[in-house]
């Protein structure tokens, strides 16, 4: 599995942002698509709002491949 560390500088970032801030997802639509399939879990609950706020200690996992961490910067 692919560990990411991601610091931010602001209170949250969006989920689809982190995704491609990340580099998991190329594009907007296509975070969006990943997150509507179910495939995005935060702190271990499935996540479908592509809006939700992900705040530094947050963990997102994509599929099996992939742990993000959020941090503060």
């Amino acid at each position: 599995m692919q560990k990411i560390k991601v610091p931010i500088r602001t209170e949250y970032i969006k989920m689809d942002s982190l995704l491609k801030f990340a580099g998991v997802a190329d594009t907007g639509g296509m975070a969006k698509e990943i997150i509507e399939q179910g495939e995005v879990t935060l702190d271990g609950e499935t996540i479908v709002q592509r809006g939700k706020k992900v705040r530094p200690g947050m963990t997102v996992q994509v599929g099996l491949d992939v742990l993000i961490e959020v941090t503060s910067a």
